[in-house]
């Protein structure tokens, strides 16, 4: 590991203790409620540590911003790049099979062990709750956007109507589409291509240069989001939530387990330094709790291990918007932990038929912030589960998506490292 490398790990680590500790203390000492104008000029009420919270926020935001700025461009360049250099048709979709082989297995996997876990433990029983009965305004933006979410508004939202409309609102799955569009006509385009291929692996080579640079805001971003929540909610969640967060991550360990067996079947001991090269992102994922944050790094960590430019280039785009295996656990988790809390009886069949929606519906889902909680209302509402039962988990899931989010990590960078193997062999 290179030394600027240990650094980074260093001040991210010291970054999310220091960020605990302000968060905690700023929660501590600001317990009033004060009174403030929205953005309409009408005063509402807040307590003055969320309030305080919502500025160290902002390190946050921008770090992501700054992140986000440079995904499109990379996507496009690496993907098409990536397509183009595996030469022929036949290679891309050996290497497409395989992953979509890995990625719907990993997810059936992920779904299951969810809908296993969440049985078992049942940590919703005991709650017995009225819809009418708490306060489901702080879910009512998540809620809302489940009014248009349905399948074939997720089929028809797969393909662009313009790159530059999927470039400008950062739609990845999207930019996924058109570039695999584009790499395979590149592949037809013979020797002419080559000038592109080239301007487009020299643009990849330009940003993974600023990717550098930007993660050294990573500590900042870090700093700023664990100060925010904690300053919010205060470490005293955790002990209201202990047993559903504790359920959870119960299966995310189990998951890992299942992730790494595999992993080390496949690699053996190389597996240890994938690991080494992943620890970076994984500790960015889970202080900002958005994997799509660390996808520049992960590129780089990917290639710096071994794997072939191509490979990542071609497989990494494509397990961002197939393959988010701590989500998936987490929307059977959750759907069914809602259904659970409001006594809703669901028989095997209706929780099978209610997996397979999620296979399909959670697919392209974004890599970013509360993303899976509107998968998992839109799958509530179609099940005739209240939706507003988002509720009940919102104020924790900040914390499980901590989780989630690096685990998502974990499964792209296993299923690149895997494929790449394959691909040698």
């Amino acid at each position: 590991m290179s030394q600027k490398k240990q650094n980074l790990t260093v001040y991210i680590l010291v970054a999310m203790v220091i960020g605990a500790v302000v968060g905690q203390l700023i929660h501590l000492y600001f317990p009033e409620t004060i009174q403030i104008k929205d953005a309409s000029g009408e005063l509402k009420s807040i307590v003055r540590s969320e309030y305080i919270g919502q500025y160290f926020k902002i390190l946050t935001s921008v770090f992501l911003r700054l992140v986000q700025m440079i995904i499109a461009p990379l996507v496009i360049t690496t993907l098409i790049v990536g397509i183009a250099k595996m030469g022929n048709l036949k290679a891309v979709g050996r290497v497409g099979g395989r992953s979509m082989l890995w990625f719907f297995s990993a997810s059936l996997a992920s779904l299951l062990l969810g809908l296993m876990l969440v049985n078992f433990f049942a940590p919703g029983a005991e709650l017995k709750l009225n819809v009418n009965g708490f306060d489901t305004s702080a879910a009512s933006d998540v809620i809302g956007k489940t009014q248009s979410f349905s399948v074939q508004h997720f089929i028809e939202h797969l393909f662009p109507k313009s790159l530059f409309e999927a470039l400008a609102t950062n739609e990845i799955l999207q930019i996924v589409v058109f570039s695999i569009f584009f790499g395979v006509a590149l592949t037809q385009y013979g020797e002419k291509g080559e000038g592109i291929i080239k301007t487009l692996d020299n643009l990849s080579k330009v940003i993974l240069i600023l990717v550098g640079y930007v993660m050294w805001f990573a500590p900042l971003g870090v700093f700023g989001g664990i100060t925010a929540i904690i300053a919010t909610k205060g470490l005293g969640i955790l002990k209201v939530y202990g047993y559903y967060m504790g359920s959870f991550y119960v299966g995310l360990a189990l998951l890992w387990t299942l992730l790494l067996g595999v992993g080390y079947f496949i690699l053996r001991k190389r597996l240890g330094t994938l690991l080494g090269h992943l620890k970076t992102p994984l500790m960015v994922a889970f202080s900002t709790t958005s994997s799509e944050a660390v996808f520049p790094k992960l590129t780089e960590e990917l290639e710096k291990f071994g794997c072939r430019k191509k490979i990542v280039s071609f497989i990494l785009p494509l397990g961002y918007s197939f393959n988010l295996d701590g989500s998936m656990m987490y929307m059977t988790f959750a759907s069914i932990f809602i259904a659970q809390a409001y006594g809703i009886p669901l028989d095997l069949g209706t929780q099978l038929t209610m997996l397979l929606v999620l296979m399909l519906t959670s697919k392209g889902i974004a890599g970013v912030p509360r993303a899976s909680l509107v998968v998992v209302a839109a799958t509530c509402t179609m099940f005739d589960i209240p939706a507003e039962g988002i509720a009940l988990i919102l104020p924790i899931d900040h914390f499980c998506d901590m989780g989630r989010s690096m685990t998502n990590v974990l499964g792209n960078g296993l299923a690149t490292a895997a494929i790449d193997k394959w691909e040698k062999d």
